[in-house]
């Protein structure tokens, strides 16, 4: 049995009707579109060297142990392969719609947490494919490389990972396999812990700089922790969702950083904070220092568990430099102030926090998460998560794949978020909207596109200027 961490559990314990949990991609390729038979056999084959596609979560009685994955007996592959359609010739917007529509509906808790539709009808006999992953199955890099198992590096390649036969399912664990598979699990997390220990008195002065790391991480959360400004951007949410999108150049991207600095996350991070400062304005509301605080989740997967499923994964807390009105001192505020949280090891500190759960008892972690979460939460007003994509063009039976744009859940009273993904030579981006607090998210993404081309303008005056 392969039982969930601390982390993966706890997206599966907070999910409830104003949050559906799961991450998602909408990837666009160019026509014709291929048969439902011809995606069907190519998940077939995949699903066969990917177990997780095959397993439903199962809670441990009395919730003495986390919730462990089992074989789903009766596996369909049609419930989770769908399709629809668009009215043609669909574009954009249409698109957009569609997926809002489909992110506002939670997946079967009972079945396999995974979804994937062929959409047909848009313009120019394009196609899209839209996959939904629990969080609690998977993170952004895990589920990116999820995603990309289906798919082949070259036209008529085949796919890049070999193809087999899936395994004949497993029996269902009974409650005293549960119960007792819990019970080794807590052994196991016991004599590992008293290991790590023996380990840090072999080496004291890598276990001290370890714990100073997470001390100085712990005082940077609790400095971020003070309630951000009031406005508009949080608040109570319900289970419904819009969508919507934007596209940038990296080469522009790779322009601003020669001209500024930073990393394209620094840029990205940029220009996200133009578009929220749009937004506001454009609500007549005035941007503050501390009115749009982000969470920023950051990767620990180690390259050894580059294939891993789990989630791996910190964060640190950003306020987004939204009071400034120049966009190139708002790109200078964001590469400092992620420089200095970089330096205050936050991301160490949540590390820490995910391994200390992991050596608590099931049953006391989760209820102390659910009893957390029921207060109204004024720390967050959104997230921006990035999740790099294929460097180069892939494709699907055949067909190159064009775009492909990111979906980040919200909950807690978080009405916007937004994911970027990298593929290829452009930065794709996908934002998140409470459907009924948040009828203008295009202002957002037309935010986000104008705070590049502002950047790349500065850039290039930077640049013909005399020395």
């Amino acid at each position: 049995m392969d039982r969930m961490t601390p982390l993966d559990a706890a997206f599966w314990t907070l999910e409830n009707e104003h949050a559906s949990l799961h991450i998602a991609a909408v990837s666009v390729f160019e026509g014709p579109m291929p048969s439902y038979a011809e995606v069907a056999g190519r998940y077939t084959n995949r699903i066969a060297t990917m177990p997780r596609y095959r397993q439903r979560m199962r809670t441990v009685p009395f919730g003495l142990g986390w919730p462990v994955w089992v074989d789903a007996p009766d596996f369909d592959l049609e419930y989770h392969l769908r399709s629809t359609g668009l009215p043609r010739p669909g574009g954009a917007v249409e698109l957009e719609t569609l997926i809002g529509r489909l992110m506002s509906t939670p997946l079967d808790r009972n079945r396999p947490l995974w979804e994937a539709w062929l959409v047909d009808g848009l313009s120019d006999e394009r196609w899209a494919l839209v996959t939904k992953v629990h969080h609690s199955l998977a993170d952004g890099l895990a589920g990116m490389d999820l995603f990309t198992h289906v798919l082949d590096p070259m036209p008529g390649a085949g796919p890049q990972h070999p193809l087999g036969r899936p395994a004949p399912p497993q029996r269902p664990p009974g409650r005293p396999r549960l119960l007792a598979g819990a019970v080794a699990a807590g052994l196991a997390s016991g004599r590992q812990a008293a290991r790590d220990v023996v380990a840090a008195g072999r080496h004291p002065a890598t276990a001290v700089r370890a714990a100073g790391a997470g001390v100085r991480g712990s005082l940077g959360y609790a400095r971020a922790l003070r309630p951000f400004s009031s406005s508009s951007l949080a608040g109570p949410i319900g289970g419904s969702r819009r969508y919507r999108t934007a596209v940038v150049d990296r080469d522009d991207i790779a322009i601003v950083r020669r001209a500024f600095g930073g990393s394209l996350n620094d840029v990205a991070l940029a220009i996200v904070t133009h578009g929220f400062r749009e937004l506001l304005l454009s609500r007549g509301e005035e941007p503050g220092a501390h009115t749009v605080r982000t969470l920023v989740p950051v990767s620990v997967r180690a390259p050894h568990e580059e294939h891993d499923l789990a989630n791996k994964v910190s964060a640190i807390l950003l306020d987004l430099p939204v009071d400034f009105g120049d966009p190139v001192a708002a790109h200078g505020a964001v590469v400092a102030r992620m420089r200095e949280l970089k330096q205050h090891h936050e991301a160490d500190a949540g590390v820490l926090a995910t391994e200390l759960a992991g050596l608590l008892p099931a049953g006391a972690v989760a209820p102390a998460l659910r009893a957390a979460f029921a207060v109204p939460q004024r720390v967050l007003t959104t997230v921006v998560t990035n999740v790099p994509g294929p460097p180069r063009p892939v494709h699907l039976l055949g067909r190159r794949m064009l775009a492909l744009y990111p979906y980040v859940p919200i909950a807690d009273r978080i009405r916007v978020g937004v994911a970027l993904t990298s593929y290829d030579d452009r930065l794709f981006f996908g934002i998140t909207c409470d459907r009924e607090s948040v009828p203008d998210g295009d202002v957002l993404s037309a935010g986000i596109e104008a705070g590049l081309a502002a950047l790349v303008k500065a850039a290039d005056t930077t640049e013909g200027s005399p020395s």
